[in-house]
């Protein structure tokens, strides 16, 4: 029976460890970032979970754009003007080309405090 409870007790510990572990890989920030990064270059954006905006200015330099925009749903915030980071260096990239007024189509998330642009396309005019 010892031996029995101890060989239980150990694979416990190491299926544990094991799930901890790969946790830990999935979780890291590093990790997220470059799959959130990956899926911004080859995914079009979901429109579901889509923004209305009007860009009022890009500022590659500093990897901002100030965006007049709608409510964001997934952020539970009412529409206005304010400033986002852009993380993403394609999406910098693309965001740089647009000029106050476009009108847009984005995604955004709270990382670290802050607001971030995850996605954006041109929005088709109406």
């Amino acid at each position: 029976m010892k031996f029995f409870t101890t060989s239980l007790v150990s694979a416990t510990i190491l299926s544990v460890g094991f799930c901890v572990s790969a946790w830990a890989q999935t979780a890291t920030p590093s990790a997220q970032a470059a799959s959130a990064t990956g899926a911004m270059a080859d995914k079009k954006m979901d429109h579901k979970d889509a923004t209305e905006a009007e860009v009022r200015k890009v500022d590659k330099e500093a990897k901002k754009i100030t965006l007049k925009h709608g409510p964001i749903k997934n952020l539970d915030m009412p529409g206005m003007t304010m400033v986002f980071q852009v993380k993403d260096a394609a999406l910098l990239d693309k965001l740089a080309q647009l000029t106050p007024g476009d009108k847009i189509l984005f995604t955004a998330e709270q990382q670290q405090g802050a607001f971030v642009v995850t996605g954006a396309e041109k929005a088709a005019p109406k």
